[in-house]
């Protein structure tokens, strides 16, 4: 939707909603109904889009290529994403296209983790029982990111999803959804030359044999 002062379209995001069990869901089932009705993202809910994991490569890769924003919206599951969620990445997220020799189509993109845990902030410390701080378990997402030339932006995770209470879920719903209306003005713009380059060598990805 443009702007009714200039021509300007409205930045494009890409939101992957990805819960292997909806009705189960209190915290991502609202962000999915709020997400839904907000201008200007494309939401694909994975696990309805993929029931039998068969993902549309080409099509994945041109919803992401029109984005402005990537978006993770899921559980953290294991410390991590759900299998979906992976397996997208993995298929998606291919040499050539998103990173490696001539992989540059997703350079200059943002990448934004929206998750949820069912643990509380507080048991994620060296003195309870999941034993780090909750940083320690972004490494993958960041790196992954930085792999594909995106910026990784500071995510948003809602701790203790199953007895957080009611006015809790709803502020964490409400800043989802001003920070995607929003976008890009709330997360600033830092300088490229200070980020980080992960340039593979094709001698460390080579051609497979026929």
């Amino acid at each position: 939707m443009s702007s009714p002062m200039t021509d300007t379209p409205a930045p494009r995001i890409y939101l992957l909603a990805a819960h292997p069990r909806w009705r189960d869901s209190r915290v991502n089932r609202r962000l999915l109904e709020v997400v839904r009705e907000t201008p200007g993202v494309d939401v694909n809910d994975l696990y309805s889009t993929y029931p039998d994991y068969a993902i549309d490569v080409p099509a994945e890769q041109a919803r992401l290529a029109r984005a402005d924003m990537l978006v993770l919206m899921h559980p953290i599951q294991w410390y991590s994403m759900p299998p979906l969620q992976k397996l997208w990445l993995d298929e998606v997220l291919s040499w050539g296209w998103a990173y490696g020799t001539h992989g540059h189509a997703l350079a200059g993109k943002d990448v934004w983790l929206v998750g949820s845990t069912g643990g509380s902030a507080a048991s994620y410390d060296t003195r309870s029982y999941n034993r780090y701080a909750f940083d320690a378990f972004l490494p993958p997402y960041e790196q992954t990111a930085v792999l594909c030339g995106m910026r990784f932006l500071p995510p948003l995770i809602f701790h203790g999803a199953r007895s957080a209470g009611n006015a809790q879920l709803d502020a964490h719903v409400a800043i989802v959804a001003d920070r995607l209306a929003r976008y890009p003005q709330w997360c600033g713009h830092a300088d490229p030359a200070a980020q980080p380059v992960c340039d593979v060598p094709p001698a460390d990805r080579p051609a497979t044999s026929a």
